[in-house]
């Protein structure tokens, strides 16, 4: 064997990590919990909702912390328009359970707390998938979902454009104009602000 046949399958040399690079805040991270599931109504208006908490540090969400609250026909409309409107493969929810919502059950049905907790776990691994690939993070959908109160299922669908941010790095860098326009509604002359 030759020379540079080892030098190739040799390891990398790596710099020896320190306390700070080992215990400081991760460059970059992204935490969603899914938690405090209540159960709310009574007879048919009967449903549950789940908390979901996300914090992180990337630049993409105008939140750095968010907390609200979701029920699954939420999580349903997520998935519907991301399957719609994006380019990834979004996995499943955990499954609908339709056996027990079946009448004269001897149990809670889907108000059981283990089936509760169940859910609870397969939804908060079906949103850390979705929000953890980089594709999902640009869509309007996933930011409604996770920071908004209210999700507003009348939007514009569409991807999310760290409008001012490019503004100002523009202005910074000597830009003389540049057109600025409300994503979430068709071009008017009131719409379009130019900037010189």
């Amino acid at each position: 064997m030759s020379d540079t046949a080892v030098a190739d399958t040799r390891r990398l040399n790596s710099k020896p990590q320190d306390l700070t690079d080992a215990y400081g805040p991760p460059s970059n991270f992204l935490e969603i919990d899914i938690f405090n599931p209540q159960t709310v109504g009574v007879g048919r208006a009967r449903f549950t909702t789940y908390e979901v908490r996300m914090r992180t540090n990337l630049p993409i969400f105008k939140l750095k912390e968010s907390c609200v609250r979701r029920r699954y026909s939420d999580f349903e409309w997520l998935k519907n328009e991301l399957e719609r409107d994006s380019k990834i493969v979004v996995p499943p929810l955990p499954g609908k359970a339709l056996k027990r919502q079946l009448p004269f059950r001897g149990d809670e049905g889907i108000f059981e707390e283990s089936f509760i907790e169940e859910r609870r776990q397969g939804l908060e691994q079906f949103i850390n998938k979705i929000a953890g690939h980089p594709l999902a993070q640009n869509e309007r959908c996933l930011h409604m979902f996770l920071q908004e109160e209210a999700i507003d299922r009348n939007y514009v669908p569409g991807k999310v454009i760290l409008i001012l941010e490019a503004c100002q790095n523009r202005l910074l860098k000597g830009g003389s104009h540049f057109l600025f326009m409300n994503p979430n509604k068709a071009p008017t002359p009131s719409s379009i602000c130019m900037v010189f």
